[in-house]
Protein backbone atom coordinates (compact mmCIF):
# COMPACT_ATOMS: atom_id res chain seq x y z
CA UNK A 1 0.00 0.00 0.00
CA UNK A 2 1.18 3.51 -0.70
CA UNK A 3 1.38 6.25 1.94
CA UNK A 4 -1.94 7.86 1.05
CA UNK A 5 -3.77 4.52 1.21
CA UNK A 6 -2.21 3.70 4.58
CA UNK A 7 -3.11 7.14 5.94
CA UNK A 8 -6.69 6.71 4.72
CA UNK A 9 -6.93 3.27 6.35
CA UNK A 10 -5.57 4.65 9.63
CA UNK A 11 -8.15 7.45 9.54
CA UNK A 12 -10.95 4.95 8.82
CA UNK A 13 -9.91 2.88 11.85
CA UNK A 14 -9.69 6.03 14.05
CA UNK A 15 -13.21 7.09 12.99
CA UNK A 16 -14.61 3.61 13.63
CA UNK A 17 -12.98 2.90 17.01
CA UNK A 18 -11.45 5.95 18.74
CA UNK A 19 -13.87 7.71 21.06
CA UNK A 20 -13.36 11.19 22.54
CA UNK A 21 -12.01 11.05 26.11
CA UNK A 22 -15.34 12.10 27.62
CA UNK A 23 -17.18 9.28 25.84
CA UNK A 24 -14.85 6.43 26.81
CA UNK A 25 -15.84 4.07 29.56
CA UNK A 26 -13.43 3.34 32.39
CA UNK A 27 -10.76 0.73 31.81
CA UNK A 28 -11.28 -2.67 33.37
CA UNK A 29 -7.56 -2.73 34.26
CA UNK A 30 -5.74 -1.10 37.17
CA UNK A 31 -2.45 -0.75 35.31
CA UNK A 32 0.43 -2.82 34.03
CA UNK A 33 1.60 -5.12 36.82
CA UNK A 34 4.75 -6.20 34.99
CA UNK A 35 6.09 -6.97 31.58
CA UNK A 36 8.07 -10.21 31.47
CA UNK A 37 11.03 -10.72 29.16
CA UNK A 38 13.48 -13.61 28.86
CA UNK A 39 17.04 -13.40 30.16
CA UNK A 40 19.91 -15.52 28.89
CA UNK A 41 22.02 -14.74 31.97
CA UNK A 42 20.53 -13.55 35.27
CA UNK A 43 23.60 -11.68 36.55
CA UNK A 44 24.30 -10.03 33.18
CA UNK A 45 20.68 -8.83 33.09
CA UNK A 46 20.94 -7.48 36.65
CA UNK A 47 24.20 -5.67 35.85
CA UNK A 48 22.54 -4.06 32.82
CA UNK A 49 19.17 -3.03 34.24
CA UNK A 50 20.29 -2.17 37.76
CA UNK A 51 23.88 -1.13 37.08
CA UNK A 52 23.60 0.75 33.78
CA UNK A 53 19.96 1.87 33.73
CA UNK A 54 19.47 2.37 37.49
CA UNK A 55 16.35 0.22 37.90
CA UNK A 56 16.62 -1.43 41.35
CA UNK A 57 16.25 -5.20 41.56
CA UNK A 58 13.24 -5.80 43.83
CA UNK A 59 12.95 -9.60 43.96
CA UNK A 60 14.58 -12.79 42.72
CA UNK A 61 12.71 -16.06 43.17
CA UNK A 62 12.17 -19.42 41.54
CA UNK A 63 9.79 -19.52 38.61
CA UNK A 64 6.82 -21.56 39.82
CA UNK A 65 6.20 -22.90 36.30
CA UNK A 66 9.67 -24.21 35.47
CA UNK A 67 11.94 -25.77 38.10
CA UNK A 68 15.41 -24.23 38.15
CA UNK A 69 14.26 -21.08 36.38
CA UNK A 70 14.44 -17.66 38.04
CA UNK A 71 11.79 -14.92 38.00
CA UNK A 72 13.16 -11.52 38.92
CA UNK A 73 11.86 -7.97 38.96
CA UNK A 74 13.13 -4.40 38.53
CA UNK A 75 11.41 -1.21 39.72
CA UNK A 76 10.88 1.05 36.72
CA UNK A 77 9.00 3.68 38.70
CA UNK A 78 5.40 4.61 39.42
CA UNK A 79 4.66 1.17 40.89
CA UNK A 80 5.58 -0.58 37.62
CA UNK A 81 7.87 -3.58 37.28
CA UNK A 82 9.97 -5.06 34.50
CA UNK A 83 10.32 -8.81 35.05
CA UNK A 84 12.50 -11.52 33.58
CA UNK A 85 12.61 -15.28 33.41
CA UNK A 86 15.62 -17.37 32.61
CA UNK A 87 15.05 -20.87 31.24
CA UNK A 88 18.27 -22.81 31.77
CA UNK A 89 18.59 -25.89 29.62
CA UNK A 90 15.92 -24.92 27.07
CA UNK A 91 18.36 -23.67 24.41
CA UNK A 92 16.15 -20.75 23.42
CA UNK A 93 17.04 -18.97 20.21
CA UNK A 94 17.97 -15.29 19.89
CA UNK A 95 15.45 -12.47 20.16
CA UNK A 96 13.16 -12.32 17.15
CA UNK A 97 10.47 -9.87 16.12
CA UNK A 98 7.39 -11.89 15.25
CA UNK A 99 3.68 -11.20 14.92
CA UNK A 100 2.24 -11.14 18.41
CA UNK A 101 5.72 -10.61 19.85
CA UNK A 102 7.37 -7.71 21.58
CA UNK A 103 8.52 -4.75 19.49
CA UNK A 104 9.96 -2.66 22.32
CA UNK A 105 9.42 -1.60 25.92
CA UNK A 106 9.19 2.20 26.39
CA UNK A 107 10.09 3.47 29.86
CA UNK A 108 9.41 7.09 30.82
CA UNK A 109 12.18 8.90 32.70
CA UNK A 110 12.58 12.52 33.79
CA UNK A 111 14.36 14.66 31.15
CA UNK A 112 17.45 15.21 33.33
CA UNK A 113 17.64 11.50 34.08
CA UNK A 114 17.19 10.76 30.35
CA UNK A 115 20.26 12.83 29.53
CA UNK A 116 22.22 11.05 32.27
CA UNK A 117 21.18 7.60 31.03
CA UNK A 118 21.98 8.51 27.43
CA UNK A 119 25.45 9.43 28.68
CA UNK A 120 25.73 6.07 30.43
CA UNK A 121 24.82 4.26 27.22
CA UNK A 122 27.54 6.20 25.44
CA UNK A 123 30.10 5.57 28.22
CA UNK A 124 29.32 1.83 28.17
CA UNK A 125 29.62 1.72 24.37
CA UNK A 126 26.01 0.60 23.98
CA UNK A 127 24.77 1.48 20.48
CA UNK A 128 21.60 3.57 20.56
CA UNK A 129 19.52 5.84 18.36
CA UNK A 130 18.05 9.14 19.54
CA UNK A 131 14.79 10.40 18.05
CA UNK A 132 13.20 13.82 18.58
CA UNK A 133 15.74 14.49 21.38
CA UNK A 134 13.47 12.68 23.86
CA UNK A 135 13.74 9.00 22.89
CA UNK A 136 16.75 6.70 23.02
CA UNK A 137 16.35 3.23 21.51
CA UNK A 138 18.80 0.38 22.18
CA UNK A 139 18.85 -3.34 22.81
CA UNK A 140 19.48 -5.12 26.08
CA UNK A 141 22.12 -7.88 26.33
CA UNK A 142 19.61 -10.43 24.97
CA UNK A 143 18.44 -8.28 22.06
CA UNK A 144 15.14 -6.97 23.46
CA UNK A 145 14.49 -3.42 22.26
CA UNK A 146 14.19 -0.79 24.97
CA UNK A 147 13.21 2.86 24.64
CA UNK A 148 13.93 5.47 27.28
CA UNK A 149 11.57 8.38 26.68
CA UNK A 150 11.72 11.75 28.42
CA UNK A 151 8.07 12.52 27.71
CA UNK A 152 5.68 12.25 30.68
CA UNK A 153 3.49 9.20 31.09
CA UNK A 154 0.48 9.51 28.80
CA UNK A 155 2.26 11.76 26.28
CA UNK A 156 4.32 10.99 23.21
CA UNK A 157 6.28 13.67 21.37
CA UNK A 158 4.04 16.37 22.82
CA UNK A 159 0.74 14.65 22.00
CA UNK A 160 -1.55 13.23 24.68
CA UNK A 161 -2.04 9.49 24.03
CA UNK A 162 -4.03 8.48 27.06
Amino acid sequence: MDGDTLAGERERIRAAHLRPAGERGPSSGRGLHHTALISGDVERTIRFYQGVLGFPLTELLENRDYAGSSHFFFDIGNGNLLAFFDFPGLDLGPYAEVLGGLHHVAISVEPERWRELKGRLEAEGIPHEVHSEVSAYFTDPDGARIELIADPLGEMYGQVVR
